[in-house]
């Protein structure tokens, strides 16, 4: 085992959601302001079930006031639009979130575009990926840019990076592309049809994996010395653990990789527990816009 750096994703999240909860404190003696974030769930999907709770467990952690609504798996969208709607008339909500997917009975692009903008704490909203395109004062989606702090607290100045997107998603490929862009990094984005994949990696100081596809991106593809950030969570067979059992993954061969990046994130215990801990970001920075008080420094730069 070669001497990578692990970088540790749920250290790095319990550091900002303390950093949060200070932060929430403060903007509540001074202000009277708490920042409030509603999260909808429609159906009765299992891991949506699990976010929801950890969601809500961390929002109260943090000083936050946690709204949450159910609604059964046949909910009509006309029903569910009117909830977004109810939400975005209410002052005491900064933020809002419907968990996603949704059965198929509803369009998941039209609640996205229901969601005001400025509570869109997901930042998945047309006008916060424009803001984002052009270098505006959006949302920013929460794993990219739990992703863009990890690699600015591990690197510092990413000016001049060599970087490699793999993966053209909307919901971390590009934004996590122009998050970069945005820090003077030379990037590149790769997907299923790019020619020669395995080389367009080696030529990246940092690769960001979030193509869906477990254990993909395997040691020889990675430049000796990079930043190896991997987004992706699969499911896999574990016979060893006994039948009909599984483990996590990401979309990197951490085995393999690990002996040749300088560092690296693991899965689990890597991206995914910054995803929450930047939603708690984002639910404050909407709460200060809304207030039209000052946003607070906490951890990366925005």
């Amino acid at each position: 085992m070669s001497g990578a750096t692990i970088i540790d994703g749920k250290a790095f999240a319990a550091r900002l959601r303390e950093k949060i909860g200070r932060q929430v404190a403060a903007l509540r003696q001074k202000h009277g302001i708490q920042p409030g974030l509603a999260v909808v769930l429609v159906g009765e999907d299992a891991a949506s079930q699990v976010y929801v709770r950890s969601k809500g467990k961390a929002t109260v952690e943090a000083g936050m006031e946690s709204f949450e609504f159910r609604l059964p798996p046949d909910t009509a969208q006309a029903a569910l639009l009117a909830k977004v709607a109810e939400l975005n008339a209410d002052p005491a909500v900064h933020g809002i979130l419907v968990q996603l997917p949704l059965p198929a009975q509803i369009d998941e692009a039209a609640v996205i575009d229901a969601i005001d903008p400025a509570k869109d704490v997901d930042g998945f909203h047309v006008v916060n990926s424009g803001l984002l395109t052009v270098g505006g004062q959006g949302l920013v989606p929460c794993t990219p840019l739990g992703c863009l702090m990890m690699l600015e607290d591990h690197l510092g100045d990413l000016s001049g990076k060599r970087v490699l997107v793999l993966g053209r998603s909307n919901i971390v490929g590009k934004p996590m592309a122009l998050l970069l862009l945005s820090r003077h990094c030379t990037v590149t984005i790769a997907h299923s049809r790019t020619r020669d994949l395995a080389a367009e990696c080696r030529r990246a100081d940092i690769l960001v994996a979030a193509v869906g596809r477990p254990q993909m991106v395997r040691g020889d593809w990675i430049k000796p010395g990079a930043t190896v950030i991997d987004v992706g969570i699969n499911r896999i067979p574990a016979p060893e653990r006994g039948a009909g059992k599984t483990r996590l993954v990401g979309d990197v061969n951490f085995d393999e990789a690990v002996r040749v990046a300088g560092a690296i994130t693991p899965v689990p215990g890597g991206v995914g527990p910054m995803t929450i801990a930047v939603l708690l970001k984002n639910t404050l920075t909407a709460a200060c816009r809304a207030a039209g008080v000052a946003e607070p420094e906490i951890g990366g730069r925005e």
